[in-house]
């Protein structure tokens, strides 16, 4: 395969599904390892004769690992959502995709427009309500799959409780608490986000506050401290008038996004009582996923991930992406820091791009200072990540594991048991190698980035987004 682009491996369909495989593994796993990691993604690229065209519009298929006694169970299977039911008997698009307009009559895609339909088809990630699992975008819905077959089994109101017509797809865990905060999107005159939590069990959500704004910035995720929940508000978001104008025009989320009038905005909100402490602004810019946040004196420190403007979502087609020459979104790791009796930011560059999926030891650094953040980064013409690193934000040092040829996933932060320091555990990432036309699960010592083990799928995955391990030590989230 041509090396130059060997990455357009990852944004193509596997139709194969398999069920509970026992894969060869080379090295050794650590002893301590024991759980599942559940992933999700892209699993398929079309719609019958409809190729999708946006990177957020494939169809969602889970992939768990079993990790236990060092050996290694695998199973994939498609989330069977209405959108992919729909895809199989009918050949089309059912629902408005972020970029692909559903194949259905002009009167279907008013009424859908006009009823609030979103699409359901899961694509972004994975969240567990106690002992119930589900498949996440940002939609009204969740689909429950068991995590032991990963079939389908039912599906879950987000919005229930809320006056919203979605909830993001990042949400955040108090272990301590056992709570889960999150975001309630609702569009109309207004755009309505509800900051909002909810018991980890599951269970009737809380609304703590909400933000009103006159036009509709675009918001993937939040940050949430010890005391606050930190809304990073998007300087670009959705013109509404093209959003209704596309039930005839066919035009999509992707044709409507823009930039807004607006400055980045750092809304700051008591996550107790919701009360709006203050908003800081700061230059344009675009923010899917922060790496963590805390508060330090009477500034509040945040480390994100930023892109320059709105082609970090216009920029993820797939025409784009599969290109022999793409022009790939450059985010950085960037740290701001908001204090809380100005209302002006400060930003510093932690490590220049493209580097993105940023990740920390979530349970243990959550809403606390953190030395370590690790990355998927990107190097020369790809458009796929081809390296993984590992920033000391403290030292200002970096280390990076990389393998020839290959595209690595998101680095998923497993601690060991009783660990003393921060980076004490293991970093599991799902790599992507063309040339074998397979992939392969890889564990890294998450302090020096030395591989450990890996085990040997039976056949290539497409590029993944978002997943979670669940084990002994962690049995709530491990990420955001």
């Amino acid at each position: 395969m041509d090396e130059t682009t060997a990455y357009r491996a990852g944004f193509r369909t596997q139709d194969e599904e398999v069920e509970n495989v026992a894969l060869d593994v080379e090295g050794a796993l650590p002893d301590w390892l024991r759980g599942d990691l559940v992933g999700n993604g892209p699993g398929q690229f079309e719609a019958g004769e409809t190729e999708v065209r946006h990177w957020f519009d494939p169809f969602a298929m889970l992939r768990r690992f079993r990790i236990e006694d060092g050996k290694v169970t695998y199973a994939n299977k498609f989330v069977r959502s209405q959108d992919y039911e729909y895809a199989t008997k009918s050949g089309g698009v059912r629902t408005p995709f972020p970029g692909t307009p559903p194949d259905r009559a002009v009167w279907t895609r008013l009424g859908q427009l006009l009823g609030g339909t979103f699409p359901d088809n899961p694509v972004i990630g994975v969240q567990r309500f106690g002992d119930e699992f589900a498949a996440v975008t940002e939609s009204p819905t969740a689909l429950l799959f068991d995590p032991d077959t990963l079939a389908t089994t039912g599906q879950t109101d987000l919005t229930a409780g809320l006056d919203s017509d979605l909830t993001l797809a990042h949400v955040h865990y108090d272990h301590d608490e056992e709570t889960f905060y999150n975001l309630g999107v609702s569009y109309g005159r207004e755009t309505v986000y509800t900051l909002f939590r909810r018991p980890g069990s599951g269970g009737s959500p809380t609304a703590l506050t909400e933000l009103r704004f006159d036009e509709a910035p675009y918001i993937h995720s939040f940050a949430l401290t010890e005391q606050y929940a930190v809304v990073t508000v998007n300087a670009f978001g959705l013109d509404t008038t093209d959003l209704l104008r596309g039930a005839f025009t066919r035009e999509t989320f992707l044709d409507s996004f823009r930039a807004l009038d607006a400055p980045t905005r750092f809304v700051v909100l008591d996550r107790e009582t919701g009360h709006h402490e203050t908003t800081i602004t700061a230059p344009p810019s675009f923010v899917y996923h922060h790496a963590n946040a805390y508060e330090r004196g009477d500034e509040i420190v945040v480390d994100l991930v930023a892109f320059e403007d709105d082609s970090a979502v216009t920029g993820l087609t797939l025409s784009n992406l599969r290109s022999a020459d793409p022009d790939l979104p450059v985010g950085d790791l960037c740290r701001y820091r908001l204090p809380l009796s100005d209302a002006a930011a400060t930003r510093e560059l932690l490590y220049e791009g493209p580097v993105e999926f940023p990740m920390v030891n979530y349970r243990r650094v959550r809403g606390q200072p953190h030395q370590y953040v690790y990355l998927a980064a990107t190097d020369g013409g790809s458009s796929l990540p081809t390296a993984l690193v590992k920033v000391d934000v403290e030292t200002d040092t970096v280390r990076r594991w990389r393998e020839s040829g290959t595209y690595p996933g998101e680095p998923i932060f497993v601690a060991a048991p009783d660990a003393t320091a921060e980076d004490d555990g293991v970093l599991l990432s799902v790599v992507l190698d063309p040339d074998a036309d397979r992939s392969t699960l890889v564990c890294l010592d998450a302090g020096t980035l030395e591989e450990l083990g890996r085990a040997h799928l039976p056949h290539r995955l497409p590029y993944g987004f978002h997943g979670q391990f669940y084990g002994p030590e962690s049995p709530g989230r491990s990420m955001a």
